[in-house]
């Protein structure tokens, strides 16, 4: 793959600023990602933008789930959970060290909504709808069972639980493995480009103004036709960039906390039912951490602005008391919060949690396509979805030469089924052929597949001491990583895992940077300011 890195970033604009392309998207989170690999698969020639670090809106504030949302039979979305579930077999093979298969289990209560027998047929509905290919098959557990797999739960009132397989992922890494991809399929993309204005020709959209956030220049990107796949945004710059722009979201806040693993040690994901607010709070064993959550809760600020509350920290702590009062926790476990913004499309439902999940995609006349709303399940078959909408804005030739799209295909080669597995039966080998522990290499080769290879050999020609300094020289020269709270939030699993987030580890980590990037002095000091300013704004609950 070629390197999608820092110093690619300054010739993707120049093309931006001097090239026609087929397609310009807006927005580099997931479906912004998705939609660019799918179209450079087709052939087509693609330009994207983001105004901000890619996946740094709710792509990289989810529950982290790759599931076909047991929730949505309740609503009778059948479509839409078939669809989840096809497209979670796809990620398994396609980004096998990225989305991986967890155990999930659903106590009952006596006082539950729902019982052990209608869970039963819910349950047994999901596996068909799966065409029974997962894992395993649901089980039924009785009490004695549940509580022996969990032993602090709750055991009053308890009538049993069903267990069944779905997965977790490493969201902000999905979106940036999608954009490898789709850079090595020939798009060109760059993060902190701002979208200011638009320019018409015959009342339809002909370019982008835009702004180089770390130069200040500023250029026009030309393109045939536009996406917008801003999120959370999407009503904000639909009314920037739009004449008589009709609002399409009802966004909803997610927050979730995080807690050592140690003081809440699930070996399965659990699934805690809220029937008084027809909410679902996941418990969520991750690498290094549990992941609670999430709230859900009508949000109409600006979604740059979302973070956890002191409401919010006390509601998810008064879940985890209700299921698990025989752990203790209280908000001194707490290790982090984040908080995100859901795309929902509004609906006209009674309540937050009662919103659709499915997506709306819809072209303006003036040549924009938007997209809005889905599930990150669903993102790549969404992609695929989105380009088909705007090829009807092509001719008839353009639409039968792009027609074929071909991302069914590993996003990372190195990290194929067949090379992510060979990655993991190395890792003894790799340990003593570079001389590092087996737990280091491990956690690379997990996280990298056969890439790991390449990270060690650097890492070996560079004297690169830490595992941290080896992912930084990673984040810099394959994810075009330019700052330091982007490496902390986005690329490492250090600000939500480690109660001191990661901050022992920030001078050698600036080391790479300052090597890479020329940072100076002051430069560090910066950077250094803005990890501090995104934990007082994230944790100032905390304080």
């Amino acid at each position: 793959m070629k390197p999608f890195s820092v110093f690619q970033r300054q010739k993707n604009i120049e093309r931006m600023s001097r090239e026609t392309f087929d397609l310009a998207i807006v927005g580099g989170g997931i479906n912004g990602a998705g939609v660019a690999r799918d179209a450079a698969s087709r052939g087509m020639k693609v330009a994207l933008v983001e105004a901000r670090d890619f996946a740094f809106g709710t792509s990289s504030r989810s529950s982290k789930l790759i599931h076909g949302g047991i929730r949505y039979l309740e609503n009778l979305e059948f479509g839409l959970v078939f669809e989840a579930l096809s497209e979670r077999k796809t990620l398994f093979e396609i980004a096998p060290h990225l989305v991986h298969p967890l155990k999930f289990v659903l106590p009952l209560y006596e006082s539950s909504k729902v019982g052990m027998f209608k869970m039963g047929l819910g349950m047994f509905l999901y596996d068909v709808l799966s065409m029974f290919d997962a894992p395993e098959m649901h089980e039924r557990l009785e009490r004695e069972e549940t509580l022996s797999r969990l032993p602090l739960l709750r055991p009053m009132e308890l009538e049993g639980a069903y267990a069944y397989y779905d997965a977790y992922m490493d969201d902000d890494r999905l979106t940036l493995e999608t954009h490898r991809s789709a850079f090595g399929n020939g798009a060109v993309a760059a993060n902190y480009v701002q979208v200011g204005n638009v320019e018409y020709q015959q009342n339809k959209v002909s370019a982008l103004v835009c702004r180089d956030q770390l130069s200040g220049k500023e250029f026009s990107l030309k393109a045939k036709h536009f996406v917008g796949s801003v999120g959370p945004w999407t009503d904000i710059f639909g009314e920037d960039i739009l004449r008589d722009w009709k609002k399409t979201l009802r966004p909803t806040k997610g927050v979730h906390l995080t807690f050592d693993r140690k003081r809440l040690p699930l070996k399965e994901a659990v699934v805690m039912v809220d029937d008084a607010k027809n909410r679902i709070v996941f418990g969520i064993p991750r690498h290094e951490m549990i992941i609670i959550g999430t709230t859900d809760t009508d949000y109409p600020g600006d979604p740059a602005q979302v973070h956890t509350e002191e409401a919010d920290v006390k509601y998810i702590l008064s879940i985890i008391e209700e299921y698990f009062p025989g752990a203790r926790i209280t908000r001194a476990d707490i290790v982090a919060s984040y908080s995100g913004v859901r795309p929902l499309v509004f609906d006209g439902s009674s309540s937050e949690g009662k919103t659709s999940r499915e997506h709306k995609i819809w072209t303006d006349p003036r040549n924009f396509t938007f997209v809005a709303g889905g599930k990150y399940t669903t993102y790549r078959h969404m992609a695929q979805e989105i380009v088909d909408f705007a090829l009807n804005q092509f001719s008839i030739e353009d639409r039968a030469r792009f027609s074929k799209s071909n991302t069914k295909i590993p996003l990372n080669p190195k990290a194929s089924v067949e090379n992510f597995n060979r990655s993991r039966i190395q890792v003894a080998s790799f340990a003593e052929k570079y001389q590092r522990s087996s737990e280091e290499v491990a956690f690379l080769v997990e996280r990298h597949g056969l890439e790991a290879l390449d990270i060690l050999e650097i890492a070996k020609a560079r004297g690169h001491k830490s595992i941290w300094q080896m992912e930084a020289y990673y984040a810099i020269h394959e994810t075009m990583c330019i700052h330091l709270d982007d490496f902390y939030i986005r690329r490492a699993p250090l600000f939500l895992a480690r109660k001191d987030h990661g901050l022992p580890f920030i001078d050698e980590i600036c080391e790479v940077f300052s090597h890479e990037l020329g940072w100076s002095v002051a430069e560090i000091s910066k950077q250094k300011q803005r990890i501090e300013t995104h934990l007082k704004f994230e944790m100032g609950w905390s304080s």
